[in-house]
């Protein structure tokens, strides 16, 4: 096993240095990217680059984990019809009960984090153009990085507010706090230029000791979910297929395979990126919010001790936080058939039945390599499996499933034995059970409530949901506006200006 640790370690440090800005609009982040005799060397423009990635992975309310933060899985997962919080307890209840508002929104420190990313990738693109210290691939490479990195800051930006401040060069607090709202659509379309270039820059593969980078085709991937999220179904459709037809990526023979990335296969063919983490370095909680409580199990609460007991023998424990649950609809409308069913609904371990149903292919219940708070399993954030259904669901949409059939069926390959591949379908039944292939294929990964949204389903999907009794008010709370959060009253009262394009504030005044 190889990870990038040192460097990670030396990513941290530099970015506590470089990008220490606690809080957005805090200080003038010029004056912190600026430290003496830094910048003058391939090694020290790494370092900084590193830092970005990092400020993605590391922070609370972004990838590194939920509890009591607002972090990006709130906006993509929660909410949707695969997973219920577990309870009235942590910081998604809210987003999964549709109860949140400008009062009761814990996003800040979302948009806070993004925009300090944005900020830092800005300054770092300044600092090594017509840099005569560091060499023209180390340049062309940070060059690349960055783009991709601020690109992503900008996707998540579009994609949970909408019309969102807009900025590409360094810009000062006394700037950055009169600026509007910009059309999303201007920067979703410069982000797609940024990412063609960032394709043109960037490696096709790293070492081993170097994985977790991005490269041409996490900067391709990226681009083809900004046309996804645009419904351009030519470039969804044409990106895709290059991917899927000049990518090293392959689909693996085993669905279960794809998340056995502790502690033996942290990268394999499939994964296109993900967040490196490492135990007592770089920790991730994530995993914490799949992994069980043994407060909550079994269902028989008599055999809690014989549970413990059977969990402990085999270095296991339900020791995490409990908070995401699938819901009863998707146990009920999970093939019984399908193959990757047991690695997205388990209500059965160790001959123990369990009062509720996990997600076990985003667990690790390893006491040793994987304790409570402090995991190292990587986040897979892109894999090839979803290209293919996009390039199925895009190809449908411009011609019908004639061609259409051979991406998603080869996604089916292995999750029916025998095989059971799609036919005989019109364009929209094929839509459909494209709709479903995903469901079932990236089940908890972070795609579906943004799917129901760009398909103008989310309330009707929500209305007739089956949640569990305690979060079967969504059924009636959810609104149209729902499908936007509201941007954080925090940043009005530094910005008046993000008022006046939308006084309602995304429809929640």
């Amino acid at each position: 096993m190889k990870k990038i640790l040192l460097k990670i370690t030396y990513a941290f440090l530099v970015t506590i240095m470089l990008f220490g800005c606690e809080k957005f609009l805090a200080e003038d982040p010029r004056g912190l990217l600026t430290p003496i005799n830094f910048y003058n060397s391939d090694n020290e423009v790494k370092l900084a680059v590193n830092g970005t990635y990092v400020q993605f992975s590391r922070s609370h309310d972004l990838y590194k984990g939920q509890g009591n933060s607002s972090s990006l899985p709130y906006f993509y997962q929660w909410g949707s019809d695969e997973i219920n919080n577990g309870r009235l307890a942590g910081g998604g209840y809210p987003y999964s009960l549709y109860i949140f508002s400008e009062g009761v929104n814990e996003s800040k420190g979302t948009w806070r984090d993004l925009y300090n990313i944005i900020q830092n990738c800005n300054a770092l693109l300044s600092k090594i153009e017509d840099n005569d210290k560091i060499t023209e691939s180390c340049y062309k490479q940070s060059r690349g990085e960055v783009l991709f990195v601020r690109a992503l800051a900008y996707y998540h930006l579009t994609n949970i507010w909408g019309n969102v401040p807009y900025y590409r060069e360094g810009t000062s607090i006394d700037e950055i706090m009169v600026l509007g709202r910009f059309d999303k659509n201007q920067i979703q379309l410069d982000m797609i230029e940024d990412l063609k270039e960032a394709q043109t820059l960037l490696p096709d593969i790293y070492p081993d000791s170097e994985r977790g980078r991005a490269t041409k085709w996490v900067a391709a991937t990226l681009m083809a979910k900004f046309f996804m999220v645009r419904s351009d179904w030519q470039g969804m459709r044409d990106k895709s297929i290059e991917i899927i037809n000049n990518s090293w990526h392959k689909l693996l023979d085993d669905y279960g395979a794809i998340f056995n990335t502790f502690p033996l296969e942290e990268y394999n063919d499939e994964i296109i990126f993900s967040f490196s983490y490492v135990i007592d370095v770089a920790k991730q909680t994530y995993t914490d919010n799949y992994n069980p409580r043994l407060a909550d199990e079994p269902k028989v609460a008599s055999q809690r001790n014989a549970l413990k007991q059977a969990l402990s023998a085999r270095d296991e424990g339900f020791t995490g936080y409990g908070q995401c649950f699938v819901t009863p609809e998707m146990i009920k409308t999970y093939p019984a058939d399908d193959l990757r069913r047991p690695w997205n609904i388990i209500t059965n371990y160790l001959g123990f039945e369990l009062k509720y149903a996990y997600i076990p292919k985003l667990w690790n219940l390893h006491q040793i390599n994987s304790p409570r708070a402090n995991h190292g399993d990587n986040l897979i954030v892109y894999r090839l499996a979803d290209i293919y259904l996009m390039a199925a669901e895009a190809e449908n949409e411009l011609n019908g499933p004639a061609n259409a059939y051979q991406y998603v069926n080869k996604v089916r390959e292995r999750a029916y034995d025998p095989d059971k591949p799609l036919s005989g379908l019109n364009k929209e039944t094929f839509r459909q059970a494209v709709r479903d292939e995903r469901k079932w294929e990236l089940f908890g990964e972070n795609h579906r409530r943004l799917d129901l949204i760009r398909w103008g389903i989310l309330v009707e999907t929500i209305k007739n949901t089956e949640f569990t009794a305690l979060f079967a008010p969504a059924n009636t709370n959810i609104k149209p506006h729902h499908v936007l959060w509201p941007i954080p009253v925090e940043e009005f009262n530094l910005n008046p200006a993000l008022l006046e394009s939308d006084p309602s504030n995304n429809g929640y005044r």
